[in-house]
């Protein structure tokens, strides 16, 4: 069955407002494809027209080649996993799975027979005579994912359906999402605003703001190579330090970081810089190290305000000496243990970091000028699709 998904020039108005701007995409079949922003971005949205519930204003749907418009959400080969799950309460477990079918005229041995086998397959054999009042956060899960699989989709949306779970269970759901999604070979199109989940479960996320699609891409170059300012900072943590480019040779680039001193990082060969440009220097918490005296490279020196024990590292929140920006670093035990007398509230220390792994990007709005003829040749934090 193809499950592909494919959306050409789609927009969507609710009046004068805007909700999503001029959208292409297209999602592989077998895909576990997430949506990932921050609230009222407009993913829903995207994920409501796919399956039905909203009809675009401009643009058509293509869902295995074929277009949808016009096709009623009964009829499309979706199923939807809502956040409130939608379970009925006063039906069995049996009952809730076998409902879609029923209403498709289903006969009553094959209803059970599929509902049997679905329930194995999330991991809930035994549980189907039980009401659904009966069941934990997680079972209820799992009940609401063998509903919409028993209707056999093609593609199956799930609008942040882990959103109630406390963190433990949040994270084992999602090696279950991900181990079904991968037996059933089914298209999953995921809504989240949590990075976590779309980085762990997703081979493809578009990372979106505003009704744009600033990036898609695989979860590990979203986080190495981010496209535009919102992706790095909302992607991950990441402390941004305003500069100016000094020179670029290759990738690398030597920035003025004015009172912090002389900086350097990378741009990806996409990234188009010119000498003097104001730009956005991101380093990621975990790629700053403290150093020792004589140790070279670039250097921000910084006071420490809070340690912060969090588990599997340890968080220091201090800030820059020079600019009194903010500063977070985050260490091993090792690195914090090596230093512990350094790292104390009110200690002050030097951090140093790779330039190959900070990344400098234009400032959002900020064009990109050719000094030597002062045209405009790029605009900044432009999407990449």
């Amino acid at each position: 069955m193809d499950g592909s998904v494919r959306l050409e020039e789609v927009v969507m108005r609710f009046g004068d407002f805007t909700a999503i701007e001029r959208t292409s995409l297209a999602i592989e079949s077998g895909e576990f494809f997430s949506f990932l922003g921050p609230s009222g971005c407009g993913k829903t949205t995207l994920l409501n027209i796919v399956g039905g519930f909203l009809t675009p204003s401009e643009g058509q749907v293509f869902i295995g080649g074929d277009p949808v418009a016009g096709v009623p959400v009964n009829r499309r080969p979706t199923a939807m996993i809502f956040q409130n799950l939608a379970l009925f309460p006063l039906m069995t477990v049996f009952e809730n799975i076998e409902f879609g079918l029923e209403v498709r005229g289903v006969d009553r041995k094959t209803r059970r027979a599929t509902s049997e086998r679905l329930l194995a397959l999330v991991a809930l054999e035994g549980s189907g005579p039980k009401r659904i009042g009966e069941l934990s956060g997680g079972q209820k899960q799992r009940v609401a994912i063998a509903r919409a699989l028993a209707v056999e989709p093609r593609v199956l949306l799930l609008d942040e359906p882990l959103s109630a779970l406390d963190l433990k269970l949040r994270q084992h759901m999602r090696a279950e999402l991900k181990a079904i999604q991968r037996k059933t070979g089914i298209t999953f199109i995921y809504i989240t605003h949590d990075q976590g989940e779309a980085l762990t479960m997703s081979d493809r996320v578009a990372v979106m703001s505003a009704g744009r699609i600033q990036q898609v891409d695989v979860p590990m170059t979203l986080y190495r190579e981010p496209a535009n300012g919102f992706v790095a900072a909302f992607v991950g943590e990441n402390n941004r330090l305003e500069a100016r480019v000094i020179d670029r040779e290759g990738e690398r680039v030597r920035l003025d970081g004015g009172s912090l001193g002389e900086l350097a990082g990378r741009a990806g060969p996409d990234v188009r810089l010119a000498n003097g440009q104001a730009v956005a220097l991101y380093v990621r918490p975990e790629h700053l190290r403290p150093l020792a005296e004589g140790d070279g490279g670039p250097t921000l020196a910084a006071t420490v305000e809070a340690v912060h024990f969090e588990g599997a590292w340890v968080m220091l929140e201090t800030r820059l000496d020079a600019s009194g920006e903010r500063l977070r670093v985050q260490l091993g035990h090792e690195l914090s243990r090596q230093h512990a007398e350094a790292l104390a509230p009110g200690q002050r220390i030097r951090f140093g970091y790779d330039p190959a792994d900070a990344v400098v990007l234009p400032q959002d709005g900020s064009p990109v000028v050719d000094e030597a003829t002062g045209e405009v040749v790029a605009a900044a934090g432009g999407a990449h699709v």
